[in-house]
């Protein structure tokens, strides 16, 4: 899943520090498994180098050092926020950021316990985050859109999936689809989502959501694509309550978020199977999480949209 011809080594990060930010250059360097279109490394204790592997995460990565300035200080949990920004070189042909570090445990590793606490508190950062985006705030090229215009993606990833990938019925995954692809399109103006809020970008600690993470996706759109999180990140049973504190989404937006709920789960499962597989960019944690996800999901389907 990479695009880039530079192996990144803690030697070559260590090399690009002293060039262009020596004050920081004397701390210790530790690679961060994980990562999509960055790969990350710890810098000392309060700090994160991240550097693009992939071709198109530089511009994602300039999105996130332009915007996070704007955005964190009203968010209620930590999130990572810009220190320096590294310049494309000989030794490294992109750009690079230096971020803060958020402390936790990524979701895919670990579980939430205090259920009822971490509904409360991702629907208090979901309602500080979705806010009206200025005009100048940046789109998506590949999210955002009504559930209608992505059924080639669910139809995709169902397809990938492997027999016996999914326990549930495809009839209740297809059921719960449907109705989203049914429901009334996003009316309000677009607001400022993350965009990509899935196991490995929250962390947790003490039981519950601590921080938020990686916001290179992030845009200004409908609030169900980030809303999708009250099924993929909440244990079961701790989504009324989630709705409840969140207090401003409609029954037609629900069912929006209930669906892409289904889609990003049939994603992670696929990403998972592909790491069982041994195949590049396959994340195996992201395989359990999904299927917990879909679960949750689906099983809410005889219940109101609205909880």
């Amino acid at each position: 899943m990479t695009d880039s011809e530079t192996e990144i080594t803690a030697e070559l990060v260590r090399d690009l520090l002293k060039d262009q930010h020596p004050d920081l250059a004397g701390l210790p360097v530790r690679e961060v498994a994980g990562g999509w279109g960055n790969q990350m490394w710890r810098l000392g204790d309060e700090l994160a180098v991240r550097m693009p592997r992939m071709d198109g995460a530089p511009d994602l990565l300039r999105k996130e050092c332009r915007w996070l300035p704007v955005l964190a200080p009203r968010l209620p949990l930590p999130v990572p926020t810009p220190v320096r920004i590294g310049e494309p070189s000989v030794r490294f042909p992109k750009p690079w950021s230096i971020m803060t570090w958020v402390r936790g445990e990524p979701l895919d590793h670990t579980s939430i316990s205090r259920g009822d606490h971490a509904a409360d508190t991702l629907a208090d950062f979901l309602r500080a985050l979705h806010v009206e985006a200025p005009a100048e705030a940046p789109a998506s090229s590949d999210r955002g859109a009504h559930p209608k215009k992505c059924t080639d993606g669910f139809e995709r990833f169902l397809h990938a999936i492997a027999p016996g990938g999914i326990a549930v019925e495809l009839r209740a995954v297809r059921a719960v689809w449907d109705d989203a692809v049914a429901a009334p399109e996003w009316e309000g103006p677009p607001v400022w989502l993350h965009g990509d809020l899935h196991p490995a970008n929250v962390v947790v600690s003490d039981g519950t959501l601590s921080g938020v993470i990686d916001f290179d996706a992030m845009f200004a759109g409908d609030p169900a694509w980030d809303l999708a999180a009250a099924w993929v990140l909440l244990p079961a049973g701790a989504g009324p309550r989630f709705f409840a504190a969140y207090a401003q989404a409609d029954e037609a937006t629900v069912r929006r978020a209930r669906g892409l709920a289904a889609m990003k789960s049939l994603f992670l499962i696929l990403m998972g199977q592909n790491g069982e597989l041994g195949l590049p960019g396959g994340k195996p944690t992201w395989g359990p999480a999904g299927r917990a996800a879909l679960d949750r999901v689906t099983s809410s389907l005889n219940r109101p949209a609205r909880p």
